[in-house]
């Protein structure tokens, strides 16, 4: 037996040998997450700066969809033991922690020593709904901070930022504010905790009207916390997700692993390939699973986890659509090697690795808040545009394969190639609907009005992989029939063609030594047959 693609069959074993360690591991892993109880997030500021904006300088603290506390007031203090040995447990809320806003000399140089208030700035916590009653947008006026014209009318106090209460939420927005003393260069904010009591997405802005305090900076942290943890609440639910797709993961992986210990004898090329996918698979959600758990139990991301989830999700959107290129052109099936395109090939799955790494890293380490920055559009593009050359690439290439089947008339391949075109048709049509449902859904909520379904975005990918994977194993399953789906020199039907394993060898060697048995009786018998016709005519003539 000629393997022409060595390099290809022993990269398969060994990642086949990974897929089953990681089965191993994937097991470990569950049972010691479900044995730990896992607890919004802590935003830190560096010496951040503030930026203008009409006539008021703002720095914006933070936004996540918080849920509202399921302990309010005095209720904690009469909560069982449990909740009384973690405070935290059931509360949503807003902690300041050790904030320091530090002005320029020259503006604290400008004040008088005996002041008591030399310049102020407002922390303003506003829900999103309620962003309109920040700044005189409601007064027919662009300004943020109050003015003295604004300030005659007792709309507001001159110096402040225009607030508007919500009469059916007392005290909302709220603000809190910070003077400086004199010719202090620094201002501590006091330590304070706004409990949380309505569901919703919650903006954190610093702000000051003073422009006296242009150059100010800000240190120091805030802790956002919900009822159950440190996570976002835009994020909060793909942790159960995660989870539950890790068990997906591991049964699929057990259904594979059983088959492939079943039919060992029997198994292609491309068995090895897809018991990779399946273990990275299963890497990937267990390592997801385990960042979301440190990091709603820190309040930080774990960037070693991180690090390692955001490289197995890149490696296996890769493999994972290298193997469909490589079952829509036939490899293992209609053809024995992929030839010239091995290169190319190679070369698409190299880029793609890199635009998807780039793409999670951003999207991922180090962003705490519920929304990502405009860096993420402009590496989505070339996401976007490889995916659409992978399924050009696909699709063309089934095409081919299908002609190939039906000029050969190789019924039993063609139909299990029809069934994988049609599963793969269906992909795709569901992911064009679901684009535009995520452009309808990011329209519909440009603020984050519907943050609590924004999980199911992601979710939806991650499933829809699941699904196109789980049909590849159910139509490629090894089985104790190899040669239906296995490559053969065929010119007609291929039911009996030559398998690529040990087995298929041998069938295929008893076939041939059937067939030169009978050509050989046949040529004696002909050559009998004309030896008689000769002598008959020899006894005629004489």
């Amino acid at each position: 037996m000629r393997y022409r693609d060595s390099y290809l069959f022993d990269l398969g074993c060994m990642m086949s040998k990974v897929g089953i360690g990681l089965l191993l591991l994937e097991i470990l892993l569950l049972m010691n997450l479900m044995m730990g109880r896992v607890k919004g997030s802590i935003h830190e500021y560096r010496n951040a700066a503030f930026t203008p904006q009409y006539n008021s300088f703002f720095f914006l603290g933070g936004n996540e969809g918080l849920y509202a506390s399921r302990v309010v007031g005095d209720t904690q203090r009469n909560s069982s033991s449990d909740d009384t040995n973690n405070p935290l447990d059931g509360k949503s809320f807003i902690r300041f922690d050790s904030i320091t806003f530090r002005r320029t000399m020259e503006a604290a140089n400008k004040q008088n020593e005996m002041q008591q208030s030399t310049g102020m700035v407002e922390a303003i916590i506003v829900g999103v709904k309620d962003r309109d009653k920040i700044g005189g947008s409601y007064m027919n006026s662009d300004a943020i901070c109050c003015t003295p014209a604004l300030a005659k009318d007792r709309s507001c106090k001159l110096g402040e930022v225009i607030i508007r209460q919500d009469p059916d939420n007392p005290g909302w927005p709220m603000r809190i504010q910070t003077s400086f003393e004199g010719t202090n260069e620094e201002a501590t904010m006091m330590l304070k905790t706004v409990e949380i009591n309505k569901t919703g997405m919650y903006y954190l802005y610093f702000m000051f009207c003073n422009p006296e305090l242009k150059g100010t900076l800000i240190s120091g942290k805030t802790v956002w916390h919900n009822p159950d943890g440190y996570l976002p609440g835009k994020m909060a639910p793909l942790m159960t997700f995660y989870g539950l797709m890790s068990l997906a993961y591991l049964i699929l992986g057990l259904f594979w692993f059983v088959r492939f210990v079943q039919y060992w004898k029997d198994i292609i090329h491309l068995h090895y390939h897809i018991t990779a996918v399946i273990g990275l698979g299963m890497c990937e959600m267990a390592l997801w699973y385990f960042e979301y758990s440190n990091f709603n139990a820190a309040g930080y991301r774990p960037i070693t986890i991180t690090l390692w989830a955001i490289s197995f999700s890149a490696i296996k959107k890769t493999v994972s659509r290298l193997l469909l290129l490589v079952v829509s052109m036939g490899y293992g099936i209609m053809r024995p090697t992929l030839g010239g395109v091995t290169s190319k090939i190679f070369l698409l799955g190299t880029v793609y690795f890199i635009a998807s790494e780039a793409l999670e890293l951003v999207e991922h380490l180090g962003n705490i808040n519920d929304f990502s920055g405009k860096a993420r559009l402009f590496l989505v593009l070339p996401v976007a545009v490889l995916d659409a050359l992978f399924i050009l690439w696909i699709f063309s290439s089934l095409s081919k394969t299908l002609e190939k089947l039906q000029i050969r008339r190789s019924m039993t391949k063609l139909e299990l190639y029809r069934k994988f075109t049609n599963a793969l048709a269906v992909s795709v049509l569901l992911s064009v609907v679901w684009i535009g449902y995520e452009l309808y859904f990011n329209a519909s909520g440009p603020y984050g009005e519907v943050w609590r379904r924004a999980w199911i975005i992601p979710a939806f990918w991650t499933g829809l992989a699941y699904l196109l994977l789980m049909v590849i194993c159910v139509l490629w399953a090894p089985s104790c029939n190899p040669t239906r789906y296995t490559y053969s020199d065929e010119t007609g039907e291929d039911e009996e063609g030559v398998s690529l394993t040990s087995g298929g060898v041998k069938v295929a060697g008893d076939i041939a030594n059937k067939l030169e048995r009978k050509e050989r009786k046949a040529s004696i018998t002909s050559d009998h047959v004309f030896g008689l016709e000769e002598d008959l005519e020899e006894d005629k003539r004489e």
